[in-house]
């Protein structure tokens, strides 16, 4: 049951082109949003599409399989985990995200 603790699936498409960073440590850091859909229909017949906008981040060989192979609009599968941080933007403002981190990819579609 410990792996069930904290583990999010999702399938869905990119969104942006994904921002690969490489740190002076040699680690590589791929960051790109991720949209998924869930449709429905309303008690008056019409389907409703509700887009999930993700932010999504992966170290080392998945960002570099990332780096290689993705780009916006593809569709992938991802597992990972949730995390929260905080940190000060340019003017001094304290701001929050939450983001998935990616240890598993599977690439879908085309």
């Amino acid at each position: 049951m410990n792996t069930l603790r904290n583990k999010v699936q999702l399938i869905g498409n990119l969104g942006n082109n994904p921002e690969i960073i490489n740190l002076e440590s040699g680690k590589t850091l791929a960051k790109f949003n991720m949209a998924t859909n869930d449709s429905y229909t309303n008690n008056k017949g019409e389907k409703i599409t509700d887009t999930q906008w993700h932010a999504v981040v992966a170290w080392g060989k998945t960002a570099q399989i990332i780096e290689k192979y993705l780009s916006k609009g593809n569709e992938v599968a991802i597992e990972g985990k949730l995390t929260s941080r905080s940190y000060e933007d340019k003017q001094g403002n304290k701001r929050y995200i939450t983001e998935v981190v990616c240890n598993e990819l599977l690439m879908l579609g085309k």
